[in-house]
Formats: structure tokens, C-alpha cells, sequence
């Protein structure tokens, strides 16, 4: 994909992502907004809000600079926990997908853990974007 083509994709998929309710709170760390009110859907946000929180945290410790964190569910599991997969806008354009897992209340990313399932998915889109 080239430059520009990446350039004219991003927005794209970030208006897809936020359609779809994906995307939470500021990037500075806010709390993120909650799924649909259900109990169902109260339940699967839980650990997508615990999983945001503290992927931002640990961007902020390295001082990393990134302009939004969108997280979702895949639908995966890693030894029987739900695996989160966040996409981290670092500018450029340059989106960073990190799958993460909560272990003993400690973040564990695939980078961290290779054996988490971090593959291409589908999981967020579900909205159709028409671009010019």
C-alpha cells in the first residue's frame, strides 16, 4: 500500500471504528465509553476498558506518542481469557495493532507473549465506509 493510499485509508477506518462504537474515552486516558447498555455487552467491555487503560498507561511510561487507542474484541482467547485487540495511531500515517490479554491484572501483549493469536481479523468492521 502506498503512502498516500494509507493516508486516504485512515480516516476512513477511523470513522468505520467509531461508527461502529469501538472507540472510547480521550486519548489521554479518559474512561472510554461503554458498549451498548446491556448486561451482555456491559460484560465484554469490561475487559476491552481494563485492557485500553492499561495499554495507555504503559505508552505513557515510555513516552510514546500516539494521537488515539481503539480497542475491540476479536473474539480470540488465550488460555481461556478474552483477547483484546487495540489499534494505536502513532501518526505518519502508522497504526500499531497490540492483542493483549489481562493476566493476574497485569497487561500481557503478543509482543510480550507471541503465543497470544494476534492474526488478521475482522472483528470492528461492520460498517461500510464509502470513500471518493
Amino acid at each position: 500500500m502506498t503512502r498516500l493510499a494509507a493516508a486516504l485509508a485512515a480516516p476512513a477506518l477511523l470513522a468505520a471504528l467509531v461508527a461502529a462504537g469501538c472507540s472510547g474515552g480521550s486519548a489521554s486516558g479518559g474512561k472510554p465509553d461503554l458498549l451498548p447498555s446491556s448486561q451482555g455487552a456491559a460484560a465484554q467491555a469490561a475487559p476491552i476498558r481494563s485492557v485500553r487503560t492499561a495499554l495507555i498507561a504503559r505508552l505513557e511510561r515510555k513516552h510514546l506518542m500516539y494521537r488515539w487507542v481503539v480497542c475491540v474484541a476479536n473474539g480470540r482467547r488465550y488460555h481461556g481469557r478474552p483477547v483484546v485487540r487495540c489499534n494505536v495511531d502513532f501518526g505518519d500515517p502508522h497504526v500499531q495493532a497490540y492483542c493483549s490479554v489481562l493476566v493476574d491484572g497485569r497487561l500481557r501483549t503478543h509482543d510480550d507473549v507471541p503465543a497470544i493469536p494476534c492474526s488478521h481479523d475482522d472483528a470492528g468492521w461492520s460498517t461500510s465506509v464509502a470513500g471518493s
